[in-house]
C-alpha cells in the first residue's frame, strides 16, 4: 500500500485547507486512519483518526476546526482545516496501522508529508 497525501500550502491565519490522503493497492481496508503533524524542532503529534464506520477523534489543539473524513469506495481520507492558525505550520502525514496477527502486531503505513504553513 502507499499513501499519496496532497493538498498542503501557504494560507493566511483564519483561512483554509483541504488536505486528501489517497491510498493504492489494497488501500485503507477497514482500519482506522490517522492524521499527524511534525513542527520543526516538535515531535510528531496525532491530529485526528477516523473509523472506517466514520467515528472520530481530535486533538484538542484542532477540535471545531479541522474535520477528518474518508470515502471508503475511493479509499481517500481528508482533513479540512478552517480558522488556521500559525501553530497550524507543519508537515502533515496520514498514516494507517494495518493489523496482521491475532496479538496486534501490525505493519504502520505512512505517507510522505505534505508541508502547510499559516502565516500571521
Amino acid at each position: 500500500v502507499q499513501l499519496q497525501a496532497s493538498g498542503g500550502g501557504l494560507v493566511q491565519s483564519g483561512g483554509s485547507l483541504r488536505l486528501s490522503c489517497a491510498a493504492s493497492g489494497r488501500g485503507f481496508g477497514r482500519d482506522d486512519v490517522d492524521w499527524y503533524r511534525q513542527a520543526p524542532e516538535r515531535q510528531r503529534e496525532l491530529v485526528a483518526t477516523i473509523t472506517y464506520g466514520g467515528s472520530t477523534n481530535y486533538a484538542d489543539s484542532v477540535k471545531g476546526r479541522f474535520t477528518i473524513s474518508r470515502d471508503n469506495a475511493e479509499n481517500t481520507v481528508y482533513l479540512q482545516m478552517n480558522n488556521m492558525k500559525p501553530d497550524d505550520t507543519a508537515v502533515y502525514y496520514c498514516h494507517f496501522r494495518r493489523v496482521i496477527t491475532v496479538e496486534g502486531a501490525g505493519v504502520d503505513y505512512w505517507g510522505k508529508g505534505t508541508q502547510v504553513t499559516v502565516s500571521s
